[in-house]
């Protein structure tokens, strides 16, 4: 694009150097390494754009948690009102689930334990599918200067090549065909440069959003093993929560922390 703006003001009769005649003199491996830089630069938009709509669907549920999850009677009640795929909702419905199944265990486990290392693993798992992509442009932005300073040198290359057997050696006939082949590296330098910005964006949104992960997980974790008596502070703001009434005859695995081994959540 550069090249036929600056070409526009060169006389008459000099030899035409633009984008399509630098690609003629790398031939096919300059065309090559242009097309492997399209498809980098295409990945990353595509990435860009797919992780910010993922990004925003969780901090939308994160609001919709904080404005009417907690004041549901239960759980179950809050989760109900969340959406299916909600990540805040496989949080709760993997600590029910644990919850469920720490009953069932033979040998005794701390159900506290039990309880965090079930929630840790869904909390995992929501934070592993935010970043999947983030590598690949990170490795864009590393690697696509590289890949166009590699276009560049074998288009010089093949640029002397053609000189020296022309037995032309005047600063005109060199300084066209080198400097068009220079484009290659500022190509890879515009395809890095937006690859670099959209990583370190994305991965401080991303830890916004395992922070607030991690708080509610917390939450959750507090509320099993308290049947329900401990809330966070925003929803005791609003008013005095419904405590749940442990089950007649319900036992709890472990006297600090534990949590009934017959759920009423």
């Amino acid at each position: 694009m550069l090249t036929p703006i600056l070409a526009a003001g060169a006389p008459a009769g000099a030899p035409n150097f633009g984008f399509y005649e630098a690609l003629q003199q790398g031939g096919a491996i300059a065309i090559s390494t242009l097309v492997i830089l399209v498809i980098m630069s295409v990945g990353s938009f595509y990435i860009l754009f797919t992780k910010l709509f993922e990004q925003q669907k969780i901090m939308n549920q994160a609001k919709r948690v904080r404005a009417t999850f907690w004041q549901s009677n239960s759980l179950r009640e809050g989760a109900a009102k969340l959406d299916k795929n909600s990540a805040y909702r496989q949080i709760v419905d993997d600590g029910l689930a644990a919850q469920e199944q720490h009953g069932k265990l033979t040998d005794p486990v701390e159900a506290h334990d039990w309880l965090h290392g079930s929630l840790a693993r869904s909390e995992s798992a929501i934070n592993s599918k935010l970043s999947s992509g983030l590598p690949f442009l990170a490795t864009v932005g590393a690697t696509s200067p590289f890949v166009g300073l590699f276009g560049t040198v074998v288009g010089i290359y093949r640029a002397l090549v053609k000189i020296g057997a022309a037995g032309q050696a005047a600063i005109g006939d060199v300084a066209g065909p080198v400097g068009e082949a220079l484009i290659m590296t500022a190509i890879g330098l515009v395809v890095a440069v937006p690859a670099v910005l959209a990583y370190n964006w994305l991965q401080s949104r991303n830890k916004s959003i395992q922070k607030d992960l991690s708080s509610f997980s917390n939450d959750v974790l507090g509320y099993l093993a308290s049947n329900g008596a401990v809330r966070p502070t925003i929803a005791a703001a609003r008013g005095p929560a419904p405590v749940a009434k442990p089950a007649v005859g319900s036992t709890t695995a472990g006297q600090a922390g534990g949590v009934p081994t017959a759920p009423r959540v």
